[in-house]
Protein backbone atom coordinates (compact mmCIF):
# COMPACT_ATOMS: atom_id res chain seq x y z
CA UNK A 1 0.00 0.00 0.00
CA UNK A 2 3.19 2.40 0.07
CA UNK A 3 4.05 4.50 2.98
CA UNK A 4 0.92 6.55 2.96
CA UNK A 5 -1.71 3.78 2.47
CA UNK A 6 -0.43 1.88 4.98
CA UNK A 7 -2.08 3.77 7.63
CA UNK A 8 -4.89 4.45 5.04
CA UNK A 9 -7.56 1.98 7.03
CA UNK A 10 -6.93 4.24 10.28
CA UNK A 11 -6.48 7.36 8.63
CA UNK A 12 -8.84 7.93 5.80
CA UNK A 13 -11.18 10.58 6.12
CA UNK A 14 -9.89 12.29 8.99
CA UNK A 15 -6.18 12.46 8.70
CA UNK A 16 -5.94 11.42 4.77
CA UNK A 17 -8.61 12.34 3.12
CA UNK A 18 -10.34 14.88 5.22
CA UNK A 19 -13.77 16.03 4.09
CA UNK A 20 -13.82 20.41 4.44
CA UNK A 21 -17.26 21.55 3.82
CA UNK A 22 -19.05 24.83 3.03
CA UNK A 23 -18.04 28.18 1.58
CA UNK A 24 -13.84 28.48 1.28
CA UNK A 25 -12.80 30.91 4.10
CA UNK A 26 -10.62 30.89 7.18
CA UNK A 27 -13.66 28.81 8.75
CA UNK A 28 -15.30 26.16 7.62
CA UNK A 29 -16.52 22.68 8.79
CA UNK A 30 -15.21 19.17 9.40
CA UNK A 31 -17.47 16.44 10.52
CA UNK A 32 -19.82 18.59 11.18
CA UNK A 33 -18.06 21.24 13.46
CA UNK A 34 -16.45 24.81 12.60
CA UNK A 35 -12.98 24.98 12.59
CA UNK A 36 -10.39 27.59 11.72
CA UNK A 37 -8.39 26.58 8.54
CA UNK A 38 -4.58 26.51 7.70
CA UNK A 39 -4.48 24.12 4.95
CA UNK A 40 -6.63 26.05 1.81
CA UNK A 41 -3.69 27.74 -0.62
CA UNK A 42 -5.99 30.33 -1.40
CA UNK A 43 -3.71 32.82 -0.67
CA UNK A 44 -5.34 36.12 -1.48
CA UNK A 45 -8.83 35.15 -0.51
CA UNK A 46 -10.04 34.99 -4.09
CA UNK A 47 -11.98 31.49 -3.70
CA UNK A 48 -14.95 32.91 -2.02
CA UNK A 49 -14.26 37.40 -3.48
CA UNK A 50 -17.81 38.77 -4.54
CA UNK A 51 -16.75 39.48 -7.67
CA UNK A 52 -15.22 36.14 -8.64
CA UNK A 53 -18.17 34.45 -7.62
CA UNK A 54 -20.22 36.32 -9.63
CA UNK A 55 -17.43 35.88 -12.60
CA UNK A 56 -17.95 32.31 -12.03
CA UNK A 57 -21.56 32.30 -11.97
CA UNK A 58 -22.35 34.50 -15.35
CA UNK A 59 -19.47 32.52 -17.31
CA UNK A 60 -21.12 29.17 -15.77
CA UNK A 61 -24.56 30.15 -17.24
CA UNK A 62 -23.54 31.91 -20.71
CA UNK A 63 -21.58 28.91 -21.67
CA UNK A 64 -22.38 25.91 -19.19
CA UNK A 65 -19.31 23.86 -18.44
CA UNK A 66 -19.07 22.31 -21.72
CA UNK A 67 -18.01 24.90 -24.27
CA UNK A 68 -15.95 25.29 -26.26
CA UNK A 69 -16.03 21.26 -26.86
CA UNK A 70 -12.29 19.76 -27.75
CA UNK A 71 -9.19 20.41 -27.95
CA UNK A 72 -7.57 24.27 -28.75
CA UNK A 73 -6.21 22.46 -31.98
CA UNK A 74 -9.15 21.03 -33.38
CA UNK A 75 -12.43 23.03 -32.01
CA UNK A 76 -12.09 24.32 -28.72
CA UNK A 77 -10.16 27.72 -29.44
CA UNK A 78 -11.59 31.39 -28.61
CA UNK A 79 -10.06 34.88 -28.01
CA UNK A 80 -11.54 34.72 -24.78
CA UNK A 81 -8.75 31.98 -24.29
CA UNK A 82 -5.95 34.14 -26.54
CA UNK A 83 -7.21 36.86 -24.18
CA UNK A 84 -6.11 35.63 -21.18
CA UNK A 85 -3.04 34.21 -22.45
CA UNK A 86 -1.93 37.40 -23.63
CA UNK A 87 -2.52 39.08 -20.04
CA UNK A 88 -1.07 36.97 -18.26
CA UNK A 89 2.26 37.38 -20.28
CA UNK A 90 1.75 40.96 -19.97
CA UNK A 91 1.51 40.65 -15.87
CA UNK A 92 4.52 38.26 -16.12
CA UNK A 93 6.70 40.17 -18.24
CA UNK A 94 7.07 37.55 -20.74
CA UNK A 95 6.33 37.82 -24.81
CA UNK A 96 3.62 35.16 -24.93
CA UNK A 97 2.42 32.73 -22.72
CA UNK A 98 0.09 29.56 -23.22
CA UNK A 99 -2.72 28.29 -21.09
CA UNK A 100 -2.19 24.72 -19.39
CA UNK A 101 -5.21 22.50 -18.17
CA UNK A 102 -3.90 21.56 -14.73
CA UNK A 103 -0.43 22.51 -12.88
CA UNK A 104 0.35 19.21 -12.25
CA UNK A 105 0.60 17.94 -15.70
CA UNK A 106 1.29 21.47 -17.38
CA UNK A 107 4.95 20.79 -15.87
CA UNK A 108 5.60 17.25 -16.69
CA UNK A 109 4.29 18.15 -20.17
CA UNK A 110 6.80 21.03 -19.96
CA UNK A 111 9.48 18.81 -19.64
CA UNK A 112 8.48 15.87 -21.91
CA UNK A 113 8.09 18.83 -24.63
CA UNK A 114 11.30 20.72 -24.03
CA UNK A 115 13.73 18.13 -23.42
CA UNK A 116 14.44 15.31 -26.28
CA UNK A 117 16.50 12.28 -25.12
CA UNK A 118 19.73 14.45 -26.18
CA UNK A 119 19.06 17.34 -24.07
CA UNK A 120 20.58 17.65 -19.82
CA UNK A 121 17.97 18.32 -17.13
CA UNK A 122 19.85 20.03 -14.11
CA UNK A 123 17.36 20.09 -11.27
CA UNK A 124 16.86 20.81 -6.99
CA UNK A 125 16.87 17.56 -4.89
CA UNK A 126 13.73 19.20 -3.87
CA UNK A 127 11.79 19.37 -6.54
CA UNK A 128 8.12 19.13 -6.36
CA UNK A 129 6.86 15.71 -7.63
CA UNK A 130 5.17 16.88 -10.90
CA UNK A 131 8.83 18.34 -12.04
CA UNK A 132 9.82 14.60 -10.38
CA UNK A 133 7.60 13.14 -12.89
CA UNK A 134 8.84 15.06 -15.79
CA UNK A 135 12.49 14.38 -15.14
CA UNK A 136 11.34 10.22 -15.27
CA UNK A 137 9.47 10.63 -18.32
CA UNK A 138 12.39 12.34 -19.85
CA UNK A 139 14.78 9.67 -18.29
CA UNK A 140 13.07 6.92 -19.61
CA UNK A 141 13.17 8.32 -23.37
CA UNK A 142 16.96 8.16 -22.57
CA UNK A 143 17.40 11.22 -21.72
CA UNK A 144 20.31 12.24 -18.55
CA UNK A 145 19.88 14.28 -15.87
CA UNK A 146 21.90 15.54 -12.65
CA UNK A 147 20.87 16.56 -9.09
CA UNK A 148 22.14 19.11 -7.14
CA UNK A 149 21.26 19.32 -2.99
CA UNK A 150 18.99 21.89 -2.69
CA UNK A 151 19.67 25.60 -3.27
CA UNK A 152 23.60 24.94 -3.08
CA UNK A 153 25.17 26.40 -5.74
CA UNK A 154 28.04 25.37 -5.48
CA UNK A 155 26.83 21.37 -6.52
CA UNK A 156 24.62 22.94 -8.69
CA UNK A 157 27.73 24.83 -10.63
CA UNK A 158 29.52 20.78 -10.55
CA UNK A 159 26.71 18.99 -11.96
CA UNK A 160 26.81 22.16 -14.67
CA UNK A 161 30.18 20.59 -15.58
CA UNK A 162 28.91 17.04 -15.59
CA UNK A 163 25.47 18.39 -17.71
CA UNK A 164 27.91 20.46 -19.85
CA UNK A 165 30.09 17.77 -20.76
CA UNK A 166 27.18 15.10 -21.21
CA UNK A 167 25.97 17.79 -23.83
CA UNK A 168 28.83 18.22 -25.37
CA UNK A 169 28.01 14.40 -26.50
CA UNK A 170 24.91 14.31 -27.31
CA UNK A 171 24.82 17.51 -29.12
CA UNK A 172 21.94 18.40 -26.97
CA UNK A 173 21.25 21.73 -24.58
CA UNK A 174 20.74 22.06 -21.09
CA UNK A 175 17.71 22.51 -18.70
CA UNK A 176 18.10 23.89 -15.35
CA UNK A 177 15.13 23.45 -12.97
CA UNK A 178 14.01 24.95 -10.06
CA UNK A 179 10.77 26.70 -7.72
CA UNK A 180 10.19 29.98 -6.97
CA UNK A 181 8.87 28.84 -3.56
CA UNK A 182 9.05 25.84 -2.64
CA UNK A 183 5.99 24.65 -1.08
CA UNK A 184 6.99 22.41 2.15
CA UNK A 185 9.60 24.72 3.49
CA UNK A 186 8.36 28.22 1.86
CA UNK A 187 12.41 28.95 1.03
CA UNK A 188 12.56 30.76 -2.10
CA UNK A 189 14.92 28.64 -5.08
CA UNK A 190 18.24 31.03 -5.77
CA UNK A 191 16.94 32.14 -8.38
CA UNK A 192 19.82 35.31 -8.93
CA UNK A 193 22.35 32.78 -7.71
CA UNK A 194 21.47 30.51 -10.17
CA UNK A 195 21.27 32.86 -13.26
CA UNK A 196 24.46 34.86 -11.95
CA UNK A 197 26.22 30.81 -13.40
CA UNK A 198 24.90 31.83 -16.94
CA UNK A 199 28.11 33.84 -17.10
CA UNK A 200 30.11 30.69 -17.38
CA UNK A 201 27.50 28.00 -18.34
CA UNK A 202 25.36 27.87 -21.39
CA UNK A 203 21.68 26.74 -19.97
CA UNK A 204 18.03 27.56 -20.32
CA UNK A 205 16.15 27.95 -16.66
CA UNK A 206 12.63 26.32 -16.39
CA UNK A 207 10.95 28.19 -12.61
CA UNK A 208 8.05 26.60 -11.10
CA UNK A 209 6.72 29.20 -9.57
CA UNK A 210 3.29 28.26 -8.25
CA UNK A 211 3.61 29.48 -4.98
CA UNK A 212 5.31 32.63 -5.87
CA UNK A 213 2.65 33.49 -8.49
CA UNK A 214 0.35 36.46 -6.41
CA UNK A 215 2.28 36.19 -3.52
CA UNK A 216 5.58 37.21 -4.18
CA UNK A 217 7.37 40.44 -6.13
CA UNK A 218 5.99 44.10 -6.16
CA UNK A 219 3.58 43.27 -8.48
CA UNK A 220 2.93 39.84 -7.31
CA UNK A 221 3.97 38.59 -10.46
CA UNK A 222 6.50 36.31 -8.55
CA UNK A 223 9.89 35.22 -7.33
CA UNK A 224 11.52 36.07 -10.48
CA UNK A 225 10.25 39.61 -9.92
CA UNK A 226 10.94 39.37 -6.19
CA UNK A 227 14.53 38.59 -7.36
CA UNK A 228 14.39 41.13 -10.22
CA UNK A 229 15.60 38.56 -12.96
CA UNK A 230 12.93 37.89 -14.65
CA UNK A 231 14.59 38.27 -17.89
CA UNK A 232 16.86 35.77 -16.94
CA UNK A 233 14.25 33.10 -16.33
CA UNK A 234 13.62 31.30 -19.90
CA UNK A 235 10.56 29.38 -19.50
CA UNK A 236 8.01 30.74 -15.95
CA UNK A 237 5.58 27.52 -14.85
CA UNK A 238 2.92 29.28 -12.77
CA UNK A 239 -0.96 27.65 -11.87
CA UNK A 240 -4.35 28.78 -11.13
CA UNK A 241 -4.77 26.25 -8.08
CA UNK A 242 -3.00 28.54 -5.40
CA UNK A 243 -3.30 32.66 -5.06
CA UNK A 244 -6.17 32.32 -7.70
CA UNK A 245 -7.96 29.72 -6.17
CA UNK A 246 -9.16 27.74 -9.21
CA UNK A 247 -8.30 25.22 -11.90
CA UNK A 248 -5.72 25.67 -14.62
CA UNK A 249 -2.01 27.04 -15.53
CA UNK A 250 0.08 28.40 -18.02
CA UNK A 251 3.90 28.64 -19.34
CA UNK A 252 5.47 31.92 -20.31
CA UNK A 253 8.09 32.33 -22.41
CA UNK A 254 9.41 33.47 -25.90
CA UNK A 255 7.56 33.64 -28.73
CA UNK A 256 9.65 31.51 -30.22
CA UNK A 257 9.08 28.74 -27.26
CA UNK A 258 5.84 28.92 -26.12
CA UNK A 259 4.73 28.53 -30.33
CA UNK A 260 6.61 25.59 -29.80
CA UNK A 261 4.71 24.32 -27.14
CA UNK A 262 1.07 24.74 -28.74
CA UNK A 263 1.87 22.69 -31.68
CA UNK A 264 3.89 19.94 -29.89
CA UNK A 265 2.52 19.44 -26.11
CA UNK A 266 1.20 16.34 -26.04
CA UNK A 267 -0.96 16.76 -23.27
CA UNK A 268 -2.69 20.06 -24.61
CA UNK A 269 -3.07 19.07 -28.47
CA UNK A 270 -4.92 15.29 -27.34
CA UNK A 271 -7.08 17.35 -24.47
CA UNK A 272 -9.76 19.11 -23.71
CA UNK A 273 -9.67 23.06 -24.05
CA UNK A 274 -10.51 24.61 -20.74
CA UNK A 275 -13.81 25.30 -19.67
CA UNK A 276 -14.80 28.80 -20.60
CA UNK A 277 -15.77 29.32 -16.63
CA UNK A 278 -12.34 28.59 -15.95
CA UNK A 279 -11.06 31.00 -18.51
CA UNK A 280 -13.47 33.80 -17.52
CA UNK A 281 -12.87 33.35 -14.00
CA UNK A 282 -9.21 33.33 -14.44
CA UNK A 283 -9.36 36.77 -15.94
CA UNK A 284 -11.43 38.37 -13.27
CA UNK A 285 -8.76 36.87 -11.07
CA UNK A 286 -5.95 38.11 -12.58
CA UNK A 287 -8.06 41.63 -12.69
CA UNK A 288 -8.21 41.82 -9.30
CA UNK A 289 -4.45 40.57 -8.51
CA UNK A 290 -3.26 43.74 -10.74
CA UNK A 291 -6.20 46.37 -9.63
CA UNK A 292 -6.36 45.54 -5.93
CA UNK A 293 -2.83 45.25 -4.19
CA UNK A 294 -4.15 45.56 -0.59
CA UNK A 295 -4.98 41.70 -1.22
CA UNK A 296 -1.54 40.69 -1.25
CA UNK A 297 -0.92 43.40 1.40
CA UNK A 298 -3.39 41.86 3.81
CA UNK A 299 -1.89 38.40 3.33
CA UNK A 300 1.64 39.74 4.45
CA UNK A 301 0.01 41.69 7.18
CA UNK A 302 -1.36 37.85 8.37
CA UNK A 303 1.71 35.97 7.25
CA UNK A 304 3.87 38.22 9.26
CA UNK A 305 2.14 38.55 12.36
CA UNK A 306 1.81 34.48 12.28
CA UNK A 307 5.42 33.99 11.89
CA UNK A 308 6.76 36.23 13.98
CA UNK A 309 4.43 35.13 16.83
CA UNK A 310 5.46 31.64 16.48
CA UNK A 311 9.16 32.13 16.40
CA UNK A 312 8.65 34.06 19.79
CA UNK A 313 6.85 31.61 20.89
CA UNK A 314 10.32 29.49 20.23
CA UNK A 315 8.64 27.27 17.38
CA UNK A 316 11.25 25.96 14.34
CA UNK A 317 9.57 27.49 11.55
CA UNK A 318 12.75 26.35 9.10
CA UNK A 319 13.89 28.92 6.45
CA UNK A 320 10.86 30.51 5.28
CA UNK A 321 10.56 33.52 3.37
CA UNK A 322 7.04 33.24 1.79
CA UNK A 323 3.67 32.68 3.43
CA UNK A 324 4.14 28.99 3.28
CA UNK A 325 4.38 28.36 7.04
CA UNK A 326 6.07 25.03 8.10
CA UNK A 327 6.05 24.56 12.07
CA UNK A 328 8.63 21.70 12.74
CA UNK A 329 8.56 19.35 16.22
CA UNK A 330 10.39 16.51 17.53
CA UNK A 331 8.03 13.60 16.93
CA UNK A 332 7.08 10.09 15.96
CA UNK A 333 4.14 9.74 13.47
CA UNK A 334 1.89 7.97 16.14
CA UNK A 335 2.31 11.35 18.25
CA UNK A 336 1.43 13.51 15.26
CA UNK A 337 -1.88 11.75 14.85
CA UNK A 338 -2.32 12.55 18.32
CA UNK A 339 -1.08 15.91 18.10
CA UNK A 340 -3.41 16.85 15.41
CA UNK A 341 -6.41 15.09 16.30
CA UNK A 342 -6.10 17.40 19.34
CA UNK A 343 -5.66 20.85 17.94
CA UNK A 344 -9.17 19.77 15.47
CA UNK A 345 -11.07 18.30 18.26
CA UNK A 346 -10.04 20.15 21.08
CA UNK A 347 -8.92 23.64 19.77
CA UNK A 348 -11.13 23.91 16.93
CA UNK A 349 -7.84 24.45 14.53
CA UNK A 350 -7.63 22.34 11.17
CA UNK A 351 -4.43 22.21 10.23
CA UNK A 352 -2.06 19.89 7.68
CA UNK A 353 0.08 17.48 9.22
CA UNK A 354 3.36 16.03 7.39
CA UNK A 355 5.13 12.95 8.31
CA UNK A 356 7.90 10.56 6.89
CA UNK A 357 8.09 9.91 4.29
CA UNK A 358 8.07 13.87 3.30
CA UNK A 359 10.14 14.62 6.02
CA UNK A 360 12.85 12.62 8.15
CA UNK A 361 11.77 10.54 10.63
CA UNK A 362 11.01 10.83 13.90
CA UNK A 363 9.94 14.51 13.05
CA UNK A 364 6.56 16.03 11.99
CA UNK A 365 5.62 19.22 10.54
CA UNK A 366 1.90 21.60 11.23
CA UNK A 367 2.06 22.82 7.30
CA UNK A 368 0.10 26.22 7.69
CA UNK A 369 -1.15 28.54 4.69
CA UNK A 370 -1.69 32.44 6.04
CA UNK A 371 -4.37 34.01 3.58
CA UNK A 372 -6.03 37.23 3.17
CA UNK A 373 -9.21 35.91 4.44
CA UNK A 374 -7.86 35.06 8.48
CA UNK A 375 -7.88 37.75 10.61
CA UNK A 376 -5.31 38.99 13.43
CA UNK A 377 -7.56 37.53 16.05
CA UNK A 378 -7.51 33.82 14.50
CA UNK A 379 -4.01 34.47 14.44
CA UNK A 380 -3.47 35.08 17.83
CA UNK A 381 -5.69 31.95 18.91
CA UNK A 382 -3.51 29.74 16.70
CA UNK A 383 -0.08 30.81 17.86
CA UNK A 384 -1.96 30.41 21.80
CA UNK A 385 -2.98 26.72 21.00
CA UNK A 386 0.45 25.77 19.58
CA UNK A 387 1.93 26.57 22.44
CA UNK A 388 -0.12 24.47 24.63
CA UNK A 389 -0.17 21.46 22.23
CA UNK A 390 3.61 21.88 22.01
CA UNK A 391 3.97 21.88 25.86
CA UNK A 392 1.43 18.62 26.02
CA UNK A 393 4.40 16.97 23.45
CA UNK A 394 6.90 17.53 25.38
CA UNK A 395 5.59 16.72 28.33
CA UNK A 396 5.18 13.43 26.19
CA UNK A 397 1.47 13.10 26.61
CA UNK A 398 0.59 12.37 23.21
CA UNK A 399 2.76 9.43 23.52
CA UNK A 400 1.67 5.82 21.87
CA UNK A 401 2.75 3.33 19.43
CA UNK A 402 -0.82 3.81 17.81
CA UNK A 403 -2.20 5.68 15.40
CA UNK A 404 -5.01 7.73 16.89
CA UNK A 405 -8.45 5.99 17.35
CA UNK A 406 -11.08 8.52 15.37
CA UNK A 407 -13.58 6.41 14.96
Amino acid sequence: MGPLGQYGKAAHGYFIFPKLEGQIDSKMKFRGKEVLTWSLNNYLGLANHPEVRKADADAAAEYGLGYPMGARMMSGHTSVHEELEAKLADFVDKDDAYLLNFGYQGMVSIIDTLCSRNDVIVYDSESHACIMDGIFLHKAKGGKSFVFPHNDMERCAKMLDFATKRAEETGGGIMVITEGVFGMAGDLGALDKIVALKEKYNFRLLVDDAHGFGTMGKTGAGAAEHFGVTDQVDVLFCTFAKSMASIGAFVAADEEVVNYLRYNMRSQIYAKSLPMPLVVGALKRLELLKTKPELKDKLWTIVNALQKGLREQGFDLGVTESPVTPVFLNGSVPEATQLTMDLRENYNIFCSIVVYPVIPKDKLMLRIIPTAVHTLEEVEYTIKAFAEVKEKLLAGKYQSDKIANIF
